[in-house]
């Protein structure tokens, strides 16, 4: 039984998120994060690979698995390659393995992010019903019954909606989102954070209780993404964080496919 128990300690998975603003990638001992890295999607290229990732050849000789999931396809090639060239090891995308006995999908299969995939994953147990909003460029909401993902909804993300309004609207500023406490806003900018948080609590509550209405299913819900903290207490409905939802999701998919 010790032999066993130290070769399963010997296993490390690198684990990645190609969104369409940041990168994330974790180093994962067994379930266990020992090494974060976040980079810019719009600067990937080789050079800029090795001065961020070379910190990980550490881990080389004990990888047991590098997977991604991705919603940029060139970048993830690119990062394939490093992978390939610099590690001499195959990196994975989720999509691209077959889930079928993890995850029953209801969905076109090839119009659903992998990264909506990888929360989907992240939280199915064969028992509970989940929505999983996803703040990240877009804001996504996932419906989870069981094992099965049955499809969500895309709303325009936050930051990407505000940025767009500064640069349609000359005399709106380029301000940092920050959550108001006030709905009527006393100058342009707190007007503005008065319109998107109170704008998107709404946003957000409407679409969950249509989701819970429209299937008349009960729901526990999970926040993730960069704003989630911003958003905990906007609902009536009891709101679960999971910072890592994402990269755990990935961890998981890699880990029983290793079984």
């Amino acid at each position: 039984t010790s032999k066993i128990n130290i070769l399963i300690m010997l296993n490390f998975y690198i684990i990645g998120d190609i969104g369409n603003t940041d990168i994330k990638i974790c180093v994962y001992k067994n379930k266990n994060i020992v090494k974060k890295i976040r980079l810019s999607t719009n600067k990937v290229n080789l050079k800029y690979l090795k001065k961020n990732l070379n910190v990980l050849k550490k881990y080389d000789k004990k990888l047991k698995q590098i997977l991604f999931c991705s919603v940029v396809p060139n970048c993830y090639k690119k990062i394939k390659n490093y992978f390939k060239l610099y590690f001499n090891t195959n990196c994975n995308e989720l999509k691209n393995l077959n889930l079928s006995k993890l995850l029953s999908i209801k969905v076109n299969r090839k119009q659903i992010g992998s990264d909506r995939l990888a929360n989907a994953i992240s939280v199915i147990d064969n028992k509970n019903n989940y929505i999983v909003v996803d703040f990240g460029t877009a804001t996504n909401f996932d419906v989870i019954s069981a094992n099965s993902y049955n499809g969500g909804v895309i709303a325009p993300g936050i930051n990407l909606s505000l940025e767009n309004l500064s640069k349609k609207a000359s005399l709106i500023p380029n301000i940092k989102f920050k959550k108001s406490n006030n709905v009527v806003g006393k100058n342009t900018i707190s007007a503005i954070n008065s319109g998107f948080f109170f704008g998107y609590s709404g946003l957000i509550d409407n679409i969950i209780h249509s989701i819970i209405k429209q299937t008349k299913k009960k729901y526990k819900i999970i926040f993730t993404g960069g704003l989630a903290k911003m958003f905990k207490n906007s609902l009536k409905l009891r709101v679960k964080i999971k910072s890592n939802l994402t990269t755990d999701g990935v961890l998981k998919a890699a880990m029983y496919l290793n079984k």
